[in-house]
């Protein structure tokens, strides 16, 4: 019986390649996915976009290429990364750089594009679409001059057809961050579109080997210290069968674990609803999902369902929403919380006097709460060092900056011991998020594939 192989080789923006080429050096993989998105990142991107007309893309796709390109030629891998974020296009043509700067040729590297819709916002304004925001209701009104970006969450559709083209690579926009793994699987099997039951598995799967070393031991809260290799770890492999049924493992002499309880963490990662897990290629029902541990370090899945996909596709926009400023500052035993409580107190009370109305004003007391907020618990002895870090949200940068000259006199005006002050050397821009939906041949009509040979 065929089995497909595939092997997540990114979970995040920044993270690292040295498990994707042991991946490939070792896992027999057919495919590495990488899932380099999300919103805060998409933030990030079209902040570089703004400095640099070229930009928009993830800086580390040359790093990536250069350690992965003589795996795609020696042993015929393909690389499927949504890494083109607001510049697809201009991450295809890096890519085209290093294959020709590492002497790599006959590489067929394909882009996606068509998620990016801003400039069709008066398009879909004048067809009578409201854009309304999908969770409060308020209308698009309120930020459309202020939009930086525009994405549609598309699926793995149009990358399908990037490898029926004979594509090497395929890069992507904003696509689902499991796209790129269902992708190989409608390809190489032949999946028809509405077989549900293989596609919400063929999704799950992707689910599992989105976020890298989640699946196999990292950020695990179980019995973490008993995990060895923190300092190597191997990311999740799948070898997926026709029925859509697979087994999670891992390259072997990689650290990490592949577990029920590894893989049950990452599969209720981000799923509010179990029995309706949303994406633009299926509705994934894991009810009654088994999982099993068939050996060391594996684990098979079964059980997944599919219902019908929706006819709207999700819209993500960013816009501009004012400057932050960041200040923190410590203080240490004795009555390090209290010290920091004042301070905190001091700068409201001249916040109300000089006449600073900013937009939100937000405290965290690091050591005791920045982390837990209102779940953290008094401490039953004395804290010997507390953070006071406190943000302020303003509408010009000129503002955000005249907070963190509040400071500096505090250190001989106030209580005693602050120290490690750290204000942001510049305020720097906020962008807020907008969701909305859109009927999906809205999006679907426009994506465009090209494929381009080295």
């Amino acid at each position: 019986m065929k089995k497909v192989r595939i092997g997540a080789a990114q979970g995040f923006y920044g993270d690292t390649i040295e498990a994707a080429v042991a991946t490939a050096e070792k896992g027999d993989v057919q495919y590495l996915c990488f899932d380099a998105l999300a919103e805060l990142t998409m933030a990030i991107l079209v902040k570089d976009k703004r400095k640099n007309e070229n930009a928009g893309f993830t800086k580390d796709i040359p790093q990536q290429m250069k350690a992965l390109l003589p795996y795609v030629k020696e042993k015929g891998i393909k690389l499927l990364t949504n890494g083109g974020g607001i510049n697809p296009i201009g991450a295809q043509q890096e890519i085209l750089r290093v294959a020709r700067e590492l002497g790599v040729r006959g590489l067929k590297v394909a882009v996606v594009t068509g998620d990016n819709v801003l400039n069709r916002i008066p398009e879909f304004l004048e067809k009578g679409y409201t854009l309304n925001h999908l969770e409060t209701g308020k209308p698009i009104e309120d930020v459309k001059e202020r939009l930086e970006f525009a994405n549609a969450y598309i699926g793995a559709e149009p990358i399908v057809k990037a490898l029926e083209g004979g594509a090497d690579i395929v890069v992507t926009g904003r696509t689902t961050d499991t796209a790129q793994f269902l992708a190989p699987l409608i390809y190489e099997f032949g999946w028809s579109l509405d077989e549900w039951d293989k596609l919400a598995s063929g999704v799950f799967m992707g689910h599992l080997l989105e976020c890298s070393a989640q699946s196999t031991g990292g950020n695990f809260s179980g019995n973490w210290w008993e995990i060895e290799g923190f300092d190597r770890m191997g990311y999740p492999i799948a070898e997926v069968s026709d029925n859509g049924n697979f087994i999670i493992s891992k390259v072997e002499d990689r650290g990490g674990l592949v577990t029920v309880d590894t893989v049950k963490e990452q599969m209720l990662y981000e799923i509010h609803d179990p029995s309706a897990y949303l994406t633009p290629d299926v509705i994934v029902d894991l009810t009654n999902v088994k999982l099993e541990n068939t050996g060391v370090n594996k684990v098979s899945v079964t059980g997944v369902k599919g219902k019908p996909r929706t006819d709207t596709l999700k819209v993500v926009m960013g816009y501009e929403n004012g400057y932050a400023s960041q200040v923190i500052v410590g203080f240490s035993w004795p009555d390090a919380m209290l010290k920091a409580k004042k301070v905190d107190e001091t700068i409201r009370i001249q916040l109300e006097r000089y006449g600073l109305n900013y937009q939100e004003v937000r405290t965290d007391f690091m050591g005791y709460n920045s982390l837990s907020g209102p779940l953290a618990y008094d401490s039953q002895s004395e804290l010997n060092e507390v953070f006071l870090r406190m943000v302020v949200r303003a509408d010009t940068k000129q503002e955000a900056a005249r907070f963190s000259r509040l400071f500096p006199p505090i250190a001989l005006n106030g209580p005693p011991s602050m120290s490690g002050f750290a204000g942001n050397a510049s305020p720097r821009a906020l962008i807020g998020m907008w969701s909305t939906l859109l009927p999906r041949e809205e999006v679907e009509n426009q994506m465009k594939v090209e494929v381009v040979e080295v």
